[in-house]
């Protein structure tokens, strides 16, 4: 049955992508279960499991077995025992029958110990053999993988078969109708509705490329001003280095004339007063 679902999925698969693409689609199929089987460390996993399973059977079976003893020795004595004896055995079976049903639950329960530990023991493996198949998909370059043996079905899809995102444009479409107001607004969302996922894509890049090349250019332009205010600073500075030795040194010629002017003066004065 589900090797003949694998092939129905199949056919159609193929023939609704062929008649769309015009290019035949690569589809391989997989046998989960033989895969498993020759996996050692599935083997490993699995003995490990049994055993822990088997121990579990184990105990409930003597649980099983001392409750049945009980109920028998019970009809054996019945005729011997009073009323009040009676009813007590029977409380202390009902118990006994409670405690082997938890533990039936505990440990083969929808969320037991079965569930929980083979999963803990055994979908790392199969997370190893997912792992593989999507390496073998995209490395021969399949459209699809499936698996004949669960009801799983599809376990490997080419990424260009993924249209979940045309999916949640249809699905946001009508919300987003509401929100619009003129339309300006309702023509580009129709616009926009009518490009593909790829269409929209490229007009993502090229609006990133866009952006990334004015990026480049405010970055050039602010470059191009630190170099600017830079190589002025630098000019002002040597300006007023200049401008300070200049200062300096017609400072000092003038203090250098009045040193001679002073001089004359004192020696005048000293002849003078010598006369």
């Amino acid at each position: 049955m589900n090797h003949l679902r694998l092939i129905l999925i199949s056919c159609a698969l193929g023939l609704g992508l062929q008649m769309q693409a015009q290019k035949p689609n690569r589809i391989a199929y997989i046998d989960m279960e033989y895969i498993l089987q020759n996996v050692p460390e599935y083997q490993q996993a699995s003995v490990q499991l049994e055993t822990r399973v088997q121990q579990w059977k184990n105990e409930l079976d003597t649980d099983l077995k001392k409750v049945e003893g009980m109920k028998i020795a019970l009809e054996q004595e019945r005729p011997l025992l009073t009323k009040e004896l009676i009813e007590e055995r029977e409380a202390t079976i009902s118990f006994e029958e409670s405690k082997i049903a938890e533990y039936q639950q505990k440990r083969f329960g929808p969320n037991g110990d079965l569930i929980l530990q083979k999963k803990q023991l055994i979908k790392p493996i199969q997370d190893q053999v997912f792992n593989a198949i999507q390496e073998m998909g995209e490395l021969r370059k399949y459209d699809f993988i499936f698996d004949r043996t669960s009801n799983m079905g599809m376990v490997f899809s080419a990424e260009k078969h993924n249209i979940s995102d045309q999916v949640l444009r249809i699905i946001t479409r009508s919300a987003n109708r509401e929100q619009l107001s003129t339309r300006k607004e309702i023509a580009k969302m129709e616009e926009e509705e009518g490009r593909t996922v790829e269409e929209d894509l490229e007009i993502t890049e090229k609006k990133q490329a866009a952006e990334s090349a004015q990026n480049e250019r405010e970055a050039y332009i602010e470059q191009r001003k630190k170099e600017r205010d830079s190589i002025r600073s630098e000019k002002q500075r040597a300006f007023e280095e200049r401008r300070a030795k200049v200062l300096e040194e017609r400072q000092r010629k003038k203090d250098s004339i009045d040193n001679v002017r002073k001089q004359k003066i004192e020696a005048v004065q000293k002849s003078e007063n010598n006369n």
